[in-house]
């Protein structure tokens, strides 16, 4: 099987609300956000012969990705929106679930998701596959 793995970078602000620690109030973090695709065999024919995919494809649905979170306060509301300062996520912005979206939002373009793993910090993080 072949692993193919790219990652960026973006900076936001989140809380846990009602969470019994320094989190539970607004603060921000350089998030690292690391993807892997994964293949059991390469393209056969074409410009992308003998690859998994291009990495500039890749790259650049990463970049709507890094997009919509970088300089943004992520908070937890009942329906998904962004908008110029925030992204309002149908859940609690916690790595883990973090990690789970963005999983999500790169399968549904198409890519065979192996992992996708989250720091909020550069000593945690964690990783999220089905």
């Amino acid at each position: 099987m072949f692993i193919l793995q790219s990652e960026f970078e973006f900076d936001a602000a989140h809380r846990l609300i009602g969470h019994k620690g320094k989190c539970a109030r607004l603060h921000g973090h350089r998030w690292r956000v690391i993807v892997q695709i994964k293949s059991v065999q390469l393209k056969a024919e074409g410009a992308d012969r003998d690859m998994v995919i291009d990495f500039a494809d890749l790259r650049q649905d990463l970049k709507e990705l890094e997009n919509m979170f970088d300089h943004k306060v992520i908070e937890e509301g009942k329906v998904f929106q962004v908008n110029d300062t925030t992204v309002i996520v149908p859940f609690r912005p916690t790595a883990e679930r973090l990690a789970q979206f963005i999983y999500k939002r790169i399968e549904e373009k198409g890519y065979q998701v192996h992992e996708v793993k989250v720091f909020e910090t550069p000593k945690n993080a964690v990783a999220y596959m089905e």
